[in-house]
């Protein structure tokens, strides 16, 4: 009876991130290994029978993953998600906090749907959401009832985190997610006080709290990673994305109280040594307020050996040091170590199968090699090395990366070398490190764009640009980004009083454009979205190509456009002007369809619609003061302030009589968040009351009350 009682209250969990779906599909070799190791993922989750999946980022490789990449993930999820087995778990919460959409519920609630495994993912910075109508691929799955896609980020300056309220038996979770987000951007509006905790409202002490994040862990830059230090201390375990070495065994912090855990990629991205550690995925079983971890190795990921080597300090290479036709002993030793690899990798893949059922042996599939070798020579003296491509093509048809099986690098010797140009080029052990796998364009165009002087372009404006166009596929990034650059720029000169001379125009625009890389880098700066003209009606997209792509398709500003950027949306302080706009519209369609002779009536009309739209708009006003009082100061102080508390009071009345009618509830009870009066959906007064009994301040989730949030910087 007691394992009983322990089964009936244990959430079991099965927990991956990384799965870079679709990376280098292409492949004649590699093609598949993504998807397969995802498969396996999947297939795991249904053979250990756990209660839910839990995906922290980064499923697909690319934000607009192809059609085969797409069909994979949803075979797999069809095949090991789906079936008559009841989902044991019991949504508390109200989904329409946690999910968007049409259908913003669990999918093992959907009655037109059976899942028996439900999958709850938040994105990464390879399949975030992008282009028209913001959407992501996770969206598509979510649509299609395969995956609970939460954790999203409507606002980058002001994230407010709300977990999705689980309970199996007695065992209480709170499954918090915060998809990715630019990492300086994230630090900053972290130093700013603009992330919000929200936590359940009722018997606060018995849930088990499990956030996953997909941010940079290790500090690469000053404000380009995610410190734990920033997280709420009443988090019990982190699952941490984006990074791909495998840390699989949880790590506790004493400084926060919570532990975090690293599965890392199941597919390895880039031949470097943090993705040679082997992959696992873990079971994370959680009874009350204590886990348990159970690390499992993938068996199909392709087997990958590193290792490294320096010629100088090998005894056999310092007596061919002199020698002028040394590069046949080189090569010779080099085919050596790379054979041992390919046996080590071998024998290592052999060792993480089961044993087969049958006689017969498994074949180990191609493997990833990668030797990297040093060859600085001592004074006086050189190595002779074969080139990589030829030296990586000895192994055709035995390894998987055929190309770029050795990587020759040398340290920095001699003065430093320069362009024709006078621009200073890097290391040769630089150099050597780079590529198509472990590159960030946006990196590469920063580093360039150091040496150069560029006058009205911003920098980290540029290289952001170049990053939109490389690896989200947005076509209109460039050109977006140089029209708003010269548009403000000009904007900005004729408003310049004394830059009538060639050095004051060039100081005017130094100026402005390091005012532009300041807001940018402290988030402050927005690119703006690129917005497309109608499509001709005499446009045939099979012989003049997608209207989308056209150069003459995209306002290059907002006066071609013809509504300005503060017009189409409005800042949230100014309610009365966007109600005013909104009154005439809907004034001219009255006039439109109304009879000509009831000019009185008409005019009655408008004067209601605008009364209404007035009053709806001051209600929101009102709820936006009231979310910043109720969750970031103290709720005793804050009330003791309030200029208007029957306005206040009177609100929650009108909501109710100006918003849709109530989304259909749930078959279980659910505990609202705090701010249901904030959403889209409107509640009925049946949901408030039952919030009501819960408790006395409308509030089933409380604002975290910890030292090191808001209040400190406001």
């Amino acid at each position: 009876m007691p394992s009983l009682t322990a089964a009936a209250d244990t959430i079991r969990i099965l927990v991956a991130t990384d799965s870079h779906v679709g990376y280098n599909e292409r492949d004649s070799i590699r093609g598949d290994d993504s998807w397969k190791s995802f498969h396996e993922v999947l297939c795991l989750a249904k053979e250990k029978d756990v209660d839910m999946i839990l995906l922290a980022g980064d499923l697909f490789h690319e934000n607009k993953p192809s059609r085969k990449s797409m069909y994979q993930v949803m075979r797999s999820l069809r095949m090991n998600c789906y079936g008559e087995k009841p989902c044991e778990l019991e949504m508390l919460s109200d989904g329409s906090e946690n999910f968007q959409g049409a259908f913003n519920h669990v999918n093992y609630e959907d009655p037109d749907i059976n899942v028996s495994i439900p999958v709850f993912s938040i994105h990464g910075n390879h399949d975030d959401p992008t282009g028209e109508g913001h959407l992501a691929a996770l969206d598509l799955l979510q649509i299609s009832g395969l995956v609970n896609y939460y954790g999203r980020t409507l606002e980058s300056d002001n994230i407010q985190v709300k977990p999705v309220l689980l309970q199996k038996g007695r065992t209480k979770l709170a499954l918090y997610g915060m998809s990715n987000v630019r990492d300086e951007r994230l630090f900053r509006t972290f130093k700013d006080g603009k992330v919000k905790f929200f936590q359940p409202g009722t018997q606060k002490d018995d849930w088990f709290n499990l956030m996953s994040v997909h941010q940079n862990h290790h500090p690469y830059t000053d404000t380009g990673y995610l410190p734990e230090e920033f997280l709420p201390e009443f988090l019990d375990l982190v699952v941490w994305g984006h990074e791909h070495e495998c840390l699989i065994e949880p790590r506790y912090n004493p400084q926060m109280g919570f532990s975090v855990m690293q599965p890392g990629s199941s597919v390895a991205t880039s031949l470097m040594p943090r993705e040679a550690v082997p992959k696992h995925v873990a079971v994370v079983s959680v009874t009350g307020k204590d886990f348990k971890v159970e690390p499992i190795r993938l068996k199909t990921v392709r087997p990958f050996v590193m290792e490294e080597i320096v010629l100088q300090e090998d005894k056999d290479f310092k007596k061919h040091v002199k020698s002028t036709t040394n590069r046949t002993q080189i090569t010779n030793h080099l085919i050596s170590v790379v054979e041992r690899l390919i046996m080590q990798a071998k024998e290592e893949w052999s060792e993480a199968q089961d044993e087969p059922e049958q006689e017969e042996e498994l074949d180990p599939p191609l493997p990833l090699i990668r030797l990297r070798v040093e060859y600085t020579a001592p004074g006086g003296g050189a190595y002779d090395c074969e080139n990589p491509q030829r030296f990586s093509n000895r192994f055709v048809g035995r390894v998987a990366n055929k190309n770029d099986v050795v990587q020759f690098y040398r340290k920095k010797v001699g003065p430093t070398r320069r362009a024709p140009n006078g621009v200073e080029l890097p290391e040769d052990s630089v150099l050597s490190q780079l590529s198509i796998d472990t590159v960030k364009v946006e990196k590469v165009v920063r580093e360039y764009l150091t040496r150069q002087s560029l006058t009205i372009l911003p920098q980290n404006s540029f290289g952001d640009a170049v990053s939109q166009f490389v690896d989200k596929d947005d076509k209109h990034a460039m050109e977006m980004f140089v029209s708003e650059s010269l548009e403000d720029q000009v904007k900005h000169l004729l408003n310049v009083d004394g830059a009538d001379d060639d050095e004051g125009l060039a100081q005017a625009m130094d100026t402005f454009k390091a005012k532009v890389e300041e807001a940018f880098a402290a988030g402050r700066h927005r690119t703006r979205k690129a917005k497309l003209k109608e499509k001709p009606a005499n446009w045939d997209s099979d012989l003049n190509g997608e209207w989308e792509v056209q150069p003459g398709a995209l306002y290059h500003s907002e006066d071609e456009d013809g509504v300005s950027e503060e017009d189409a949306t409005p800042a949230p302080k100014a309610t009365k002007g966007r109600g005013k706009a909104a009154a005439p519209r809907r004034a001219a369609t009255t006039r439109k369809v109304g009879p000509a002779k009831s000019g009185r009536g008409k005019k009655k009309v408008v004067e209601e619609d605008e009364s209404e739209d007035d009053d709806d708009v001051l209600m929101l006003d009102g709820e936006e003061d009231d979310e910043s009082e109720l969750f970031i100061k103290p709720a005793a102080s804050t009330r003791a302030v309030k200029k208007q508390p029957a306005r206040k009071a009177a609100e929650p009345a009108k909501r109710t009589t100006t918003r849709a009618a109530p989304s259909k509830s749930a078959k279980q009870s659910t505990l609202n968040f705090s701010q249901t009066s904030t959403q889209t959906n409107g509640h009925s007064k049946r949901a408030q009351n039952i919030v009501d009994d819960i408790s006395d301040d409308d509030d089933a989730f409380e604002p975290v009350s910890t030292a090191k949030t808001t209040r400190s910087k406001r």
